[in-house]
């Protein structure tokens, strides 16, 4: 080793051996610090070392000092834990004293609120009675020639001689179709009212022949139309095409005049339909017609299968079952068989007598001859023959099932028939999930009846008592029930090839998803998905084009309950009797204005909507214009089979709707994150006093916990971390919503009593969207 390195290495050393000596001295030092004088100044004495006796005696003072910190330790926990019991003490005798307290007014509470509903209730009932008794008075004084359907001597006379009206020009006819769906706005319209079930079913039976003459009716301009096609054919193409329409009901005709082999389809421009057609009909003495509705004459068949499959599988109904529900028969054109001496003088001669032998058949509903109706191309003599005919088979098969009821022995309960859309379910739409929008579109096509030739001068016509008859497409009659797109035989080939069709969206739904076509089951009495392929949906054209195997009635669907569930709501006041009712849904946002007993929609989303924005209607009115345009924000005894729910106890829940509403021009109301975590039995949501027509600023909300027999205003906030029912203090229990409001209220909020209209109008507006289960 070097000299150089040797003394590197003994500096190193030096200085490590200061270092530790430094550190020794301190802790030498610190340690006489903390000793007794005496003991500290005798280790100075020997250099820093301490006696045996010196530390036995150092020991016994350290433990002496931990143990007086132990036991003032112990002494601040017994004192603080004396605290908190005593402040639990306290609290719990509060707790109990406001317990009391509201166990004392618990019964006037509950009496005032159920006092308030009551008159609530009886002052709406009043106004909706004395309302029915004005409508009725000006329905009355009307005097404009419509009948009033309540009265069945009027609207059998209207219905008879509609069914007699020779006219067949499609304008009159749409005249006549627009005051006939008027009647049955008002059919409809009693029926929601729950008449008494002998009307209910004379309502109904009216309904169903109305609705059905009305299609018979437009049958019939059609074929006159189609009589007279190559007068009005185009130079163009050859062919005669023709749109008519008004506000409800759009015609559109193409005749194929021409015959032209490479002919693919056509489009009427002006409506936003068009179809193309496979070759062998574009060869075919045909006509196409695409009868669009803005009404749904089909669906409620439907329904009315699902609530009845028993019935419904038949198509009618035994005069015994009729009178044992109290209704009469009706006969053709929907009379009752007890009105035919009233109908003589609005019939004549042989029309009268074939009616009669319609009706002749024994003990047999008329619908089932209003039914026979929709069977195309028959007219005259022969329809009505048809019709008797298939009374008397219909007849016979329900007789063979009452007799083979009644001669059962022993056990005489009958064998409940199975619904027939069991066998159908994968393909049979279910109309509790799915709503049908903007209406039906008839698809068909028909045989073109001979057209008219000029010879000599003289203009010569084939006439034919056959009407207006189908064109059988597909020709064969095997046909593969399942999907379209699978109706290839072993070849590869197509064996009808299917029938296109392109549909612009009606300007009067908003479609929140892309639409599904489903068609309508005649036989079945359904919508179905099946033979419908290669379904596409252009959002930006807002088209939607698929094909058919065949021709038939179809709809577009949406899913009733797309908006669900919501993600937020608020109702907050803007004034005496005014509100506004804020839903943010799943897919839009939707804000309903009331004011007194009206309501109006408000909503960003102006396309399908336009018709209805700004409109002041009743809150029933109003649903049901929602709820037809595609935005449907109301739930019904089926929703929560289909949306996730925030499951809560529907008495407590409808009991808060009502102090909703009796509180609404004065308080306002939101969703609370916390309701989700609160259990079944109670509800919380977000309530300030708010008497200013502007927003609600966020740092005024209050959280409120309601149960069946308590509501409390919480400590927690809606932000605050984990969610408790500890009371807010210097607020007090109570046994109803209403009043725990009514506690903090200012004088300026007392004023603001509602009227009984606006607080109807809110109650339904949360009934019918029940935002504290469905958010």
């Amino acid at each position: 080793m070097s000299q150089s390195k040797i003394l590197t290495y003994c500096a190193c050393v030096t200085v490590s051996m200061v270092t530790w000596t430094r550190k020794e001295l301190k802790a030498d030092i610190s340690h006489q610090e903390k000793m007794p004088p005496k003991i500290a100044k005798s280790a100075q004495k020997k250099g820093g070392k301490l006696s045996k006796a010196e530390k036995e005696q150092l020991q016994k003072e350290e433990d002496e000092r931990r143990q007086k910190e132990d036991e003032e330790a112990r002494l601040l926990a017994e004192k603080e834990e004396q605290e908190r019991l005593e402040r639990e003490r306290k609290e719990q005798e509060e707790h109990q004293k406001l317990e009391l307290k509201d166990k004392d007014r618990r019964e006037d509470e509950l009496n005032e609120l159920r006092h308030l509903v009551e008159e609530n209730q009886t002052a709406v009932t009043k106004w909706e009675t004395d309302s029915r008794a004005k409508a009725k008075w000006d329905r009355y004084m009307r005097c404009d020639g419509s009948p009033d359907p309540s009265v069945q001597q009027e609207i059998n006379t209207f219905i008879n001689l509609w069914c007699e009206d020779p006219e067949v020009e499609i304008k009159p006819i749409l005249k006549e179709c627009a005051l006939a769906l008027r009647l049955l706005e008002e059919l409809e319209g009693m029926l929601r009212d729950e008449p008494e079930p002998a009307d209910a079913l004379r309502y109904q039976e009216t309904l169903l022949s109305i609705q059905t003459l009305i299609q018979s009716k437009l049958d019939h301009s059609t074929e006159e139309i189609l009589k007279w096609a190559n007068a009005h054919s185009d130079i163009e193409t050859g062919n005669m095409q023709t749109v008519v329409q008004d506000d409800i009901i759009t015609l559109c005709l193409w005749a194929n005049l021409n015959k032209n082999p490479r002919f693919k389809g056509f489009q009427f421009e002006e409506v936003g339909l068009g179809f193309e057609l496979p070759k062998q009909l574009a060869v075919s003495d045909v006509a196409v017609r695409i009868l669009h509705t803005h009404y749904d004459h089909l669906s409620h068949l439907a329904n009315l299968k699902s609530q009845n499959p028993s019935r419904m599988s038949l198509g009618l109904e035994t005069r015994e079952e009729l009178l044992l529900e109290g209704a009469t028969p009706v006969g053709e054109c929907g009379e009752t068989e007890g009105d035919g001496d009233r109908r003589g003088s609005t019939q004549q001669g042989g029309a009268e007598e074939e009616v009669q032998s319609v009706r002749g058949s024994e003990g047999r509903k008329s619908a089932v001859s209003v039914i026979s109706m929709k069977e195309e191309g028959r007219s005259g003599q022969k329809q009505l023959e048809d019709a008797q005919q298939k009374l008397e088979e219909d007849g016979s098969q329900i007789d063979t099932m009452l007799e083979g009821d009644d001669s059962g022995e022993g056990d005489s309960t009958p064998t409940p028939m199975d619904p027939v859309i069991d066998s159908y379910e994968g393909q049979v739409v279910d109309l509790q999930q799915y709503t049908p929008l903007g209406g039906v579109f008839y698809c068909d096509v028909f045989r073109l009846p001979p057209q008219s030739q000029q010879l000599n001068g003289w203009e010569m016509r084939e006439l034919l008592d056959t009407g207006l008859q189908p064109f059988p497409y597909p020709t064969e009659q095997t046909q593969i029930q399942g999907s379209a797109s699978m109706k290839l035989e072993d070849s590869g080939v197509l064996t009808s090839p299917p029938v296109g069709v392109t549909v612009t969206l009606p300007d009067s739904v908003l479609f929140l998803e892309d639409p599904q076509v489903a068609r309508w089951d005649p036989e079945g009495q359904h919508w179905k998905t099946d033979c419908i392929s290669e379904t596409s949906y252009d959002q930006a054209e807002r088209k939607i084009s698929f094909k058919m195997d065949s021709f038939y009635a179809f709809t577009l669907l949406q899913d009733s309950y797309a908006n669900m569930p919501f993600q937020s709501w608020e109702l907050r006041p803007l004034g005496q009797d005014s509100a506004l009712l804020t839903i943010t849904a799943a897919l839009t946002e939707v804000s309903i204005t009331i004011k007194g007993s009206k309501c109006m929609l408000q909503s960003d989303q102006e396309r399908g909507l336009n018709h209805i924005l700004g409109q002041w209607m009743s809150s029933s009115e109003l649903q049901k214009a929602m709820v037809s345009a595609g935005v449907n924000i109301f739930v019904n005894q089926y929703s929560d089979k289909y949306v996730s729910v925030n499951a809560k106890d529907p008495l407590i829940e409808h009991t808060v709707y009502e102090q909703m509403a009796l509180l609404s021009s004065a308080f306002a109301f939101s969703w609370s994150q916390w309701n989700t975590q609160c259990g079944h039995e109670r509800l919380v949501l977000q309530v300030c006093e708010h008497l200013d027509p502007v927003p609600v600023r966020e740092d005024s909300w209050c959280v409120y916990l309601l149960g069946a027999r308590r509501s409390q205003r919480l400590r927690i906030k809606e932000h605050s971390e984990a969610f408790s029912p500890e009371l807010d203090p210097g607020s007090e229990f109570h046994s109803t919503f209403l009043h725990m409001l009514r506690d903090g209220m200012s004088p300026a909020g007392q004023e603001r009593r509602s009227h009984h209209l606006f607080v109807d109008a809110v109650h339904r507006l949360l009934r019918a969207t029940r935002p504290l289960t469905y958010s």
